[in-house]
């Protein structure tokens, strides 16, 4: 039988019964603080998992769905219930079609669940009341662990080819007004079992491994680093939230004894800003085993942070497509530097273009080259994602500085990576305000690298109060939005900032805008704007 997460489970559920998997937050009511960290052991985990598969068996067999066939689950994926949900859905022989609540419009879920042959959709209760016109059967994710399910049946673990589909995840960011499938097949999906064991390999074989959930089980990123974490028998904590304060990581590792870091860049700067001025934070970051980012790129002054204070970062470079791909602290030269994960097959493309303006400003005139996934690559994705040479091109663009070791360097399209490191495309948006708004608009440009939402600046094309201006482009764009993840969207008239013509800053040759230039000369009026949305 292949190896796939879920004879992974059954493994581990085996060899580390007693441990922890998961530690959740128990919140005090009136402080909103946490007030303990539940512990769930790897056997519990195990034999809740067995009782939803039960029940999903149960109610989805009940309505004649039959086994492989595509189940929607739209939850937030940060829940302990929501790991439940989807392990359960698969082992029960379905596979889970893994919506993230960032997307609200429930008519682009209901294009994607049919664009997939869907048979029903799971959803989290804050979606209860927009899922009424629903094209399949729509079922409550409830939390079903109180039910006496012992007698139900549950057939064997599904024997799987490497060709059969295990997950479908979407790309983070929006084409066309959707975002696109990704098939992971299980041959896909061996890989991620290799490449996760390899990163999250504890440092210390004799205590147990405690990190923290990345991100959402719905999305690439918590589900391939969760993966690494079942195989070594390590632990999971539940924050609060994503962007948890450094107060909360303090408490995670002394009261959970969490030894391993893992975040978004955005996320983990806050930290490193932080413990310039707490000592006992800096100290127990430097403490930990491992500090994993992955997303961004941190900022130049908080990597030398890092670096100067001997904490162990380390930057893993991936995509929902792909998974991880590359990582860095191989080159003792330049530890920042990072190199394609063993087992892979990648080739660097030189690029024979100009750097785009989406690229940094300030670099050298080193030659670049895009990262081309191969297709004899065991993380190749799906063929339906690949180029017509039957390999996946990134689009992401690096710098050889030493042999075989690389900087990222940008991308060679219009898209940028929100503050959770999910994906926005510019162009789209600045294509939909020129054709809606006509003669408003006489140049506009989309920002918001690091941030979470976009931000677009305009030069107006008619003399017209600037809030009256804003409002009306609001209004004309608003349905274009609407259908995209809430990263992607303008969500309010204060997203739009409206400049002097001929304001914006321009390359010498074209005169096209410089995006990345656009985000340095206006640096502290988006910082306003978001320091006011909060």
């Amino acid at each position: 039988m292949l190896r796939t997460h879920l004879t992974v489970l059954e493994t581990s559920a085996s060899k580390f019964g007693s441990a922890a998997v998961f530690r959740t937050p128990e919140l005090d009511p009136t402080t909103n603080r946490v007030r303990a960290w539940k512990s769930t052991s790897y056997q519990q985990f195990y034999s809740d998992v067995q009782t939803f598969a039960k029940y999903w068996t149960q109610t989805l067999g009940s309505q004649g769905i039959r086994q492989r066939s595509v189940i929607g689950v739209w939850l937030s994926g940060f829940l302990y219930t929501d790991v439940l949900h989807i392990y359960g859905l698969s082992r029960a022989g379905y596979i889970p079609q893994l919506f993230s609540i960032r997307l609200p419009n429930p008519l682009v879920i209901y294009e994607l669940l049919q664009r997939a042959g869907a048979k029903a959709l799971i959803h989290d209760a804050s979606f209860s009341n927009i899922v009424g016109d629903c094209p399949v059967p729509t079922h409550l994710a409830a939390d079903v662990r109180g039910l006496d399910l012992r007698t139900a049946p549950l057939s064997p673990v599904l024997d799987v080819s490497e060709e059969d589909v295990g997950f479908i995840f979407h790309t983070s960011g929006s084409t066309s007004g959707s975002p696109k499938l990704v098939l992971c097949r299980y041959r896909w999906l061996s890989n991620v079992l290799e490449k996760s064991y390899s990163i999250c390999r504890p440092r210390n074989s004799h205590r147990q491994d405690v990190t923290v959930f990345i991100g959402s089980m719905c999305h690439i990123a918590q589900s391939f680093m969760f993966i690494g974490t079942l195989q070594h028998g390590s632990c999971v904590v539940q924050p609060t939230a994503l962007n948890f304060p450094s107060e909360e990581l303090i408490d995670m590792i002394v009261r959970c004894g969490l030894n391993r870091l893992n975040q978004f860049a955005t996320f983990l700067a806050n930290h490193l800003r932080a413990s310039r001025q707490d000592s006992r934070l800096l100290s127990m970051l430097m403490a930990l085993d491992d500090v994993l980012y992955t997303g961004l790129a941190l900022p130049r002054e908080e990597e030398q942070w890092a670096y100067n204070h001997g904490i162990k970062i380390r930057n893993l470079f991936g995509s929902t497509e792909v998974g991880g791909m590359l990582l860095s602290g191989g080159c003792e030269r330049n530890p920042a530097l990072v190199a394609p994960l063993p087992g892979t097959s990648y080739r660097f493309v030189p690029t024979s273009s100009a750097p785009t303006e989406s690229q940094s400003t300030h670099r050298s005139t080193a030659e670049l080259f895009e990262l081309v996934i191969l297709a004899d690559s065991p993380d190749c994705p799906d063929p339906s994602l690949r180029h017509a040479d039957g390999n996946f091109h990134t689009g992401d663009l690096f710098q050889e500085v030493l042999p075989g070791f690389y900087l990222f360097r940008g991308r060679d399209d219009d898209w940028i990576k929100s503050e959770n490191s999910l994906r926005c495309d510019t162009k789209a948006i600045e294509d939909n305000a020129r054709a809606m708004c006509g003669t408003l608009i006489a140049e506009c440009v989309v920002v918001g690298t690091g941030r979470p939402s976009p931000v677009m600046f305009i030069e107006p094309g008619v003399e017209l109060n600037h809030d009256k201006l804003k409002k009306e482009i609001f209004r004309k764009i608003r349905l274009f939005h609407s259908r995209r993840y809430l990263h992607e969207q303008i969500i309010s008239p204060d997203m739009i900032v409206v400049v002097p013509k001929v304001t914006l800053p321009r390359t010498a040759t074209k005169g096209n805008i410089r995006r990345k230039a656009v985000e340095e000369k206006f640096k502290s009026q988006i910082d306003e704007i978001f320091a006011r949305a909060r």
